[in-house]
């Protein structure tokens, strides 16, 4: 069981944000990510294939089971990191994936009433431009229309990329409903906008250097490895292919080209297991730093501890 820290200032969510680096650990989360980018990424390759044949209807297909796949095993994984967070008994994969079913719809239900509240305020400002190219009034009307709309766009945006899906997502994780999720949402642009960005912020930097670490090692690691199997045992193993394949990198051979070796292709197969496990690692970093950050914020709504009291999806 995780210790509350007594106060709850930003010093205290900001460590908390930093403890999610400790999901690494998370067997259950690791697995049901790795299982969502691995099936995701099956089914967009059909959907290459599809288009490839020109079967549009099968593609488009093919991309939704992508979607759909994605969406609710991610959801599954911040299930299970946010009982990680909370300090409750971690569910199995089987139970989270249940769990995600009945309920991670609500976080698209959440989206896209708050796109549809962007394009109304878009169009707002958008027919008020129109009144705008009207001789004498028109002038006056941009003068004052620019001081208004250009923060209140701003805003819009920044809170729908930044704030929306980072304290949406782990709210529905934690129990919460589509209306208690956009009152959530409300408050904390009225009450504590910057902090929450902040910490927002925060969650993005770490994934971030979390990614960039695990990308050094993944390089040190492949080139080592490379230098032992051409150099040492002599191998061949065709170096660029190789290197490509660690991050994510397709290879499409040039007209006349000969053949990659049996050696290099297995170790491409290799190296698109090691991309996937690379994504995995800061994958579930930022989840359980959404986790955190969802908990810092209602901690500072004085809700002590929040997701421990409500009810589980």
């Amino acid at each position: 069981m995780r210790v509350q820290p007594i106060e709850h200032g930003a010093l205290q969510a900001l460590n908390a944000v930093l403890q999610s680096i400790e999901s690494v650990r998370n067997a259950r989360a690791l697995y049901l990510l790795m299982l969502a980018f691995a099936g995701a990424g099956l089914l967009m390759t059909m959907a290459i294939s599809a288009l490839a044949r020109e079967a549009a209807l099968a593609a488009a297909l093919w991309v939704g089971g992508a979607f759909f796949v994605l969406f609710y095993t991610s959801n599954a994984a911040g299930l299970v990191l946010m009982d990680e967070a909370c300090g409750r008994p971690i569910r199995l994969p089987g139970e989270a994936l249940r769990d995600a079913l009945g309920c991670a719809h609500r976080l698209l239900a959440v989206v896209l009433i708050v796109l549809a509240a962007t394009v109304l305020l878009g169009a707002v400002v958008a027919a008020l431009l129109y009144v705008a190219r009207l001789p004498g009034l028109g002038p006056s009307l941009l003068g004052v229309l620019v001081p208004l709309a250009v923060p209140a766009l701003g805003l819009a945006l920044v809170a729908l990329v930044a704030l929306v899906g980072p304290v949406a997502a782990p709210a529905v994780w934690s129990g919460l409903g589509v209306g208690a999720v956009l009152a959530l949402l409300l408050r904390q642009v009225r009450r504590r906008f910057a902090h929450a960005l902040m910490l927002s912020a925060a969650v993005s930097l770490l994934t971030a250097a979390v990614a960039g670490l695990v990308s050094v090692v993944v390089l040190a690691g492949g080139r080592a490895l490379l230098a032992l199997a051409v150099w040492g045992v002599g191998i061949e193993l065709a170096p660029q292919p190789f290197l490509a394949a660690l991050f994510g990198q397709g290879l499409r051979l040039a007209p006349g080209a000969p053949p990659l070796s049996a050696h290099t292709s297995a170790a491409i197969s290799g190296a698109g297991v090691v991309f996937a496990l690379g994504l995995v690692v800061p994958g579930v970093v930022y989840l359980r730093g959404l986790c955190e950050l969802y908990l810092a914020l209602r901690r500072s709504d004085g809700d002590h501890p929040p997701a421990i009291t409500e009810a589980t999806p």
